[in-house]
């Protein structure tokens, strides 16, 4: 099972995740053994539950990673440990964006760790003050999200995180694939990538996108427009029940 996502990124944008691989070499042997340690442990704790909640769908738990104080640490420090690995310290963010709802679960205390501010993206109506909105399409319909004019100043360096990056397409024998996430790809936009527009409305400069879990064979990455990077993934042959 790679510690690392696979899929070959669009060719106007390149793979973080590639890219860190590549920077392995500049990284302490110390720090590339915690850092897949923390990822194998991460890995086993995660949780799938099939035909929930309806018949023919999926569930991908990552809930166990927050129930538990000593893997919520060491979720902390594995995602700590791969954004630094990932964008190296010369590029490291000014801003952590944390996508509704589950992106605040982890957002706020990675930005600590990493010396970041966290800026929260939110559905219409819930921010207040001037705020920017940007639209994206969900399974059922159009959905808008927003974030504080200026809750990033011009030229700051940003991250957009959130839980599970997936599509809801068919895979298999499931007839379609349900996740805990807000980061689901729609064929002509979603969530993730609407954070990502809103940053570069308001000035930031978007470094990528990073994912705790990437369901890869789904392919969600290529609909985002900056570069992908998660700390693990899953596999439907990796099936754990609970």
């Amino acid at each position: 099972m790679s510690s690392s996502t696979s899929s070959h990124p669009p060719p106007d944008h390149p793979d973080a995740t590639e890219a860190s691989q590549k920077r392995l070499s500049t990284s302490t042997p110390t720090t590339s053994a915690e850092l897949a340690h923390l990822r194998m442990r991460l890995h086993r704790s995660l949780r799938q539950y099939p035909d929930f909640p309806t018949p023919g769908i999926l569930f991908e738990d990552i809930l166990p990673l927050f129930a538990d104080p000593l893997l919520h640490q060491s979720l902390i420090r594995a995602l700590e440990l791969h954004v630094t690995e990932t964008f190296g310290q010369g590029q490291a963010p000014d801003i952590v964006v944390g996508l509704e709802a589950r992106g605040f679960l982890f957002g706020p205390s990675l930005a600590l760790k990493l010396g970041a501010g966290f800026v929260p993206v939110r559905k219409q109506g819930k921010l207040p003050g001037h705020t920017e909105t940007e639209p994206f399409t969900k399974e059922y319909g159009e959905d808008f999200f927003q974030i504080q004019m200026d809750g990033i100043k011009r030229g700051q360096r940003v991250i957009v995180v959130d839980d599970i990056i997936a599509t809801g397409k068919s895979i298999g024998g499931f007839q379609s694939l349900y996740v805990i996430t807000m980061a689901d790809i729609a064929p002509s936009g979603g969530s993730a990538a609407a954070a990502g527009s809103l940053v570069k409305k308001i000035g930031g400069i978007l470094l990528g996108y990073v994912f705790i879990l990437e369901l890869d064979f789904l392919k969600g990455r290529d609909k985002l427009d900056a570069a992908v990077s998660t700390l693990l993934t899953s596999q439907e042959s990796d099936f754990k029940k609970p």
